[in-house]
Order: structure tokens, then sequence, then C-alpha cells
């Protein structure tokens, strides 16, 4: 959902000329969009504490790693979200384009993490592929986090590459972000 919430929001944004008024003032790209990295990711987290105790206790589903850490790994796939709906938007024109990202960065994610067919049992060019997607080290840490009450070295790595890559797509997205002109209206 932050993907979709991230994207299309800042396209908006881009559209109705709030975009082109912040880039106007003495601010680095890399600063406008870890602003609204910051922003959305606030909003990321509140959907994510919601939806895990939804999870938890609404639900009655039995997580061994506590509603703590449950909470972390969903704060961690929601700001991966975030990060790629930003990565998103600054190559998307409009908010169908963004719409259109989705199945190209989402569904072969979706499909290769492991959460329909377990990774060890797809094919190996299918398997060695999933090593590069970040759904999968979501998928993984929050599988672990299902299973084990104590952390381990294996919930950090995966933490971490999910941490790399938020960073990753935040920094590509910074660098490809575009500064609009302002159009003369009487040319």
């Amino acid at each position: 959902m932050m993907f979709l919430i991230t994207s299309i929001t800042t396209l908006r944004e881009r559209r109705d000329g709030t975009l082109a008024r912040l880039m106007s003032l003495p601010l680095s790209k890399t600063s406008f969009l870890m602003g609204y990295a910051l922003a959305f990711s606030l909003v990321a987290a509140v959907q994510a504490v919601l939806t895990t105790i939804v999870m938890i206790y609404l639900l009655g589903i039995d997580i061994n790693g506590g509603t703590g850490l449950a909470i972390v790994a969903a704060i961690a796939s929601a700001l991966l979200g975030t990060a790629m709906g930003l990565f998103a938007s600054a190559f998307a024109r409009t908010e169908f384009q963004a719409i259109q990202f989705m199945p190209a960065l989402l569904f072969p994610q979706i499909l290769l993490c492991g959460l329909f067919v377990a990774r060890d049992q797809m094919g190996d060019a299918l398997n060695k592929i999933s090593d590069f997607l970040p759904l999968t080290y979501s998928t993984d840490l929050m599988k672990r986090i299902a299973v084990n009450n104590t952390w381990s070295g294996d919930h950090t790595k995966d933490l971490l590459i999910i941490l790399g890559f938020v960073i990753g797509f935040l920094v590509i997205g910074a660098l490809t972000i575009r500064r609009q002109e302002k159009v003369n209206c009487l040319d």
C-alpha cells in the first residue's frame, strides 16, 4: 500500500505545482526526498503498527517472536514500500504510470519472495533471482519472527539488507528526480 500512496501522492504534488515550488527553494534533491521519505515513513509506521496489532490481537495469529519484533518487521516492510514508491515516482510522469510500475516492481517480487512457494522448492535460477529482490528479505524476516522467539544474526542480516535497499532506492530516487523549469505562460 505504501508504494501506491507514496508514488501517487508525490506525482500529484508534482502535477499541482507543489513540487516545483519546493524545488525552487535552496534545497538539495536529497534533502527534499529525505523530507518526503520521513513524512511517508511516519504514515507507514502507523499503518504497520495498526496492521500488526489487528493481525495478532484481533485475528489471533501467533507470532513466537512477539508483538514488538513483528512491529519491527512490519515497519521495515512499510519503509521499503515507501522507498520504492518514491523511487518509482522519480521515473513516472503521471499517476497512471506510477500504477503501471507496480506490476513491474512488485509482482515478480511477490511471486519469488517465498510467500507462495518456498524458495528452496523453486528452480535454481528463480532462487538466485530472488536473492536480489528486497521483498525476499522482508518475507524472510517476518517468517523468522513468526517461528523464532529470539532475535538472531539472520534476523539482523535480513533487517540490514532491507534497510540497505531502502537507502539505495532513496539515493537513486534523489539522483534521478528532475527539477522542473517554470513554464512562461506567454510562450
